[in-house]
């Protein structure tokens, strides 16, 4: 990223366990995220002077950074809580930078935790606007409206679709932390219960507990922290923004703006990407982020989870811990964090590492393709 002051890096991660967390409040997912991160980096409260968060999805509450920095005992130079819905993450990094830049902060923590598996679920769970009207409940009716519509365009698959659940499962299978391990067959797939057709159950993210941090400062200050420093090479946004129904093409996501921006300002392309972790809410998405990130031509993106090519070991690893999918339906810190850790080579060793791991990038969405981010992270 030409033009700044700094090189800024991702100095440590954290995050609580997936899935079902009774007893653990929102707040306390954040926290608890917070001070594992913290302690990853080698860092204490007392070196933090900005705290970022994404609001909690199952109730939105006001003032939320505020209210983490208090329970963290830290009166920061730098607070915010941005709602990009699944974008914010990377959006939450992107704010950091710029407070950093501006000489009003060093080190900035960043947060995301909610419980709607065992707390509130309130948000997910009635039909709002005038779209209810007409049947569109929440986020599956009107991701299944885009995949009914590459199907029809590109010929895309139920199995296409399948491939993505199956791999993705695949990964969660070697991840200890991940909500769902079981891994998934063909039969499994088809015999899932239907949702919002072509959408089974296995097409769609589950609930979970979770909660997940990661700390954003320069590189100089990485110098005597304890973890290598993963480098933010590349950031990019493209929010398609309006209402679903009046966008003219629903197969086209904003990963196509926000790819090319994040791709420029890394001086770098598809190609040179080694890994990727894809917001996949739904088994649609990361078949149509691939399209538009240009990793394969539009309509090809089905076809290219074929003959495990996206494993692990594969021609590209894609969601090599599981992703929205499998291992936590949290939306999206998951992705930074499993890039850090590959870019760290924490995996080396074991059957969960992409071998060779030196670039990857990340994808963060949000509403119903309504807001998108990528990031490309590197490890020198």
């Amino acid at each position: 990223m030409d033009g700044l002051k700094h090189r800024y890096c991702i100095v440590g991660v954290g995050n609580t366990p997936y899935g079902r967390n009774p007893g653990l409040s929102q707040m306390a997912h954040n926290v608890l995220a917070i001070r594992a991160a913290l302690e990853d980096a080698g860092l204490s409260t007392s070196d933090v002077d900005g705290v970022l968060t994404k609001t909690p999805t199952s109730t939105f509450p006001g003032l939320w950074s505020t209210r983490v920095a208090e329970a963290l005992r830290v009166v920061p130079r730098v607070t915010a809580t941005i709602d990009q819905a699944g974008a914010s993450n990377i959006g939450l990094i992107q704010f950091a930078i710029g407070a950093i830049e501006a000489g009003q902060a060093s080190v900035v923590v960043c947060s995301y935790g909610d419980n709607p598996a065992t707390g509130s679920r309130s948000t997910y769970a009635k039909p709002r606007g005038e779209a209810a009207a007409a049947g569109l409940f929440g986020a599956p009716s009107a991701y299944a409206m885009a995949a009914r519509r590459h199907m029809a365009m590109y010929g895309t698959t139920h199995e296409q679709l399948g491939n993505v659940a199956i791999a993705h499962r695949y990964h969660a299978s070697l991840n200890p932390n991940a909500h769902f391990q079981e891994p998934i067959s063909m039969e499994d797939y088809q015999n899932s219960r239907w949702l919002a057709e072509p959408f089974r159950l296995l097409d769609c993210c589950p609930v979970s507990d979770s909660g997940a941090a990661w700390i954003v400062t320069t590189e100089e200050r990485a110098r005597d922290l304890k973890q290598r420093p993963i480098y933010i090479e590349g950031l990019g946004q493209g929010h398609p923004a309006w209402d679903f129904h009046l966008r003219p093409d629903i197969t086209v996501s904003g990963a196509k703006v926000s790819g090319e921006m994040a791709f420029k300002s890394a001086g770098l392309g598809p190609e040179d990407m080694d890994f990727a972790e894809l917001y996949d809410c739904f088994t649609i998405v990361p078949i149509i982020t691939l399209e538009d990130y240009g990793f394969v031509p539009k309509g090809e993106g089905g076809a290219f989870y074929e003959d495990r090519r996206t494993y692990i070991g594969g021609e590209f690893p894609i969601n090599t811990s599981g992703g929205l999918l499998s291992e936590t339906g949290m939306p999206g810190p998951q992705h930074i964090l499993e890039a850090v850790r590959q870019l760290r080579h924490e995996y080396a060793g074991t059957n969960r590492q992409v071998e060779g791991a030196e670039v990857g990038l990340v994808s963060q969405q949000g509403g119903i393709m309504t807001t998108h981010a990528t990031m490309i992270l590197a490890n020198a």
